[in-house]
């Protein structure tokens, strides 16, 4: 029975010691308030052939939702990953990093609720414990499985909450519960990330689909907090690999909600390979021009996800759009634009719906890139309100306080010096992060 409704819950249903797999609708799993920024609609998620679904209730920290994901993958799969650059990864990071060597995947399992970070040799030994029970499940290798949790930092991860669903989980998986699946990987989340592209490769449709998790402790280097990628297109594994490098660096690397990054940050992407029965070609060589459309719907994807991660940061009530030109390179550019983004003061001024573009001077000036104060001019939206080193001569007070009502912010600094461009995403901060994260642990 549906906790909520009390009715039959729709699609699976699985039992093994009293844990069920039911998909419970969305109230079960977002908190009381949805982040004003969610989408409107979620989009309909198609089926790829050769992954299977299940979500179970494992109890790990959360009640009356479920907290464990499987994916199952046909036999052939590639697999391609980025991990977070903390020097203090969880244990799955280290599992996962191990098992890319191989290129090949045959199982995913994610917990939420216990990040299984910083804790030693039992963190160790909990991922030996479920790498061996999801293989014994899928019939695989312990090499071919791949794992990621998240939730709190520093608390042992019993294995054994959720080891023995294992078994029922891979023999129950569906193709058509990618909603169920973002839902059972959410933490202080307020609603699932999901996004799906269909393009042509030869003469084949493939599918793309994506789901991702995050709302705080977000300001990736690699990717971002968790997110799974899967299609059916048969591309072989350092193409994979190539692909997904490259499309995190103007999606994932470029949003930040708090400037933290997770030590658990996992983006791993699966190609099943199976359309290459209807005739898609085997791609072996990343330079193939038939993989031009597929990066780009690739990016879209990546995007998508990442976007909908900074429109539910924490306590976020406006999304806020970066961009630097002028400056002396990309990578300048993109330093002076995450000081922008990262700054308390910058963000704190967007959620109170002030034009202080005093603070984002104090951003420039504090990123350590090359600049030239009397060269800089800055806008919000397309108002200019500062040039030359001063405020701008026909600066509206009255029309940038209107614009900043909007829940999308457009800031622009150029630098004045250069060429480089580069464009990133963030939210405001506001009461409602200090007051999620002041009591995380509770």
């Amino acid at each position: 029975m549906c906790p909520t409704t009390k009715r039959p819950c729709a699609g699976a249903r699985y039992r093994a010691n009293r844990r069920s797999l039911a998909i419970f609708p969305p109230e079960v799993f977002m908190s009381a308030t949805i982040s004003p920024l969610a989408p409107k609609k979620y989009p309909k998620m198609p089926d790829i052939e050769g992954v299977r679904i299940a979500t179970a209730e494992a109890g790990i920290k959360y009640k009356n939702r479920t907290d464990l994901l499987t994916m199952v993958f046909d036999a052939g799969t590639t697999v391609a990953g980025v991990f977070t650059r903390s020097k203090c990864p969880s244990a799955p990071v280290d599992f996962c990093r191990q098992n890319l060597a191989q290129g090949k995947a045959r199982v995913l399992v994610v917990n939420s609720g216990n990040a299984n970070a910083f804790t030693g040799n039992k963190g160790r030994a909990s991922t030996a414990m479920t790498g061996e029970a999801a293989a014994k499940a899928a019939g695989c290798t312990p090499d071919e499985v791949f794992l990621a949790s998240t939730g709190v930092i520093g608390e042992p991860l019993d294995a054994g909450k959720f080891s023995h669903l294992l078994a029922g989980l891979v023999k129950a998986g569906r193709p058509d519960l990618w909603t169920e699946a973002a839902k059972a990987i959410m933490t202080t989340d307020t609603y699932p990330k999901l996004a799906t592209a269909t393009v042509k490769l030869g003469d084949a449709d493939v599918t793309i689909n994506g789901i991702a998790k995050g709302a705080g402790m977000i300001a990736p280097d690699m990717a971002t907090m968790l997110s799974f990628i899967a299609t059916d297109a048969p591309i072989a594994t350092p193409v994979l690999q190539d692909l997904l490098s490259r499309g995190t660096a103007k999606t994932f690397n470029a949003v930040t909600v708090d400037s933290d990054t997770s030590t658990s940050d996992t983006l791993l992407m699966f190609a099943t390979g199976t359309a290459g029965r209807r005739g898609a070609p085997d791609i072996t060589n990343a330079g193939d021009a038939r993989l031009g459309a597929f990066r780009r719907a690739l990016g879209k994807v990546l995007k998508a996800l990442a976007l909908q991660v900074v429109r539910d940061g924490e306590g976020a009530r406006k999304q806020v759009e970066v961009t630097v030109t002028g400056a002396k390179s990309a990578r300048s550019a993109k330093r002076i634009a995450l000081s922008i983004a990262n700054s308390p003061l910058v963000k704190t001024a967007v959620a109170g719906e002030d034009a202080n573009w005093g603070r984002v001077v104090m951003a420039v000036g504090k990123a350590g890139e090359p600049a030239d104060r009397d060269l800089l001019s800055i806008w919000f939206g397309d108002i200019r309100l500062a040039h030359q080193g001063e405020r701008d001569a026909a600066y509206s007070e009255e029309a940038t306080s209107a614009y900043m009502k909007r829940d999308e912010i457009r800031i622009r600094a150029d630098i004045g010096i250069g060429r480089g461009k580069a464009t990133v995403w963030t939210c405001d901060l506001t009461k409602e992060y200090v007051a999620i994260n002041g009591d995380y642990r509770s």
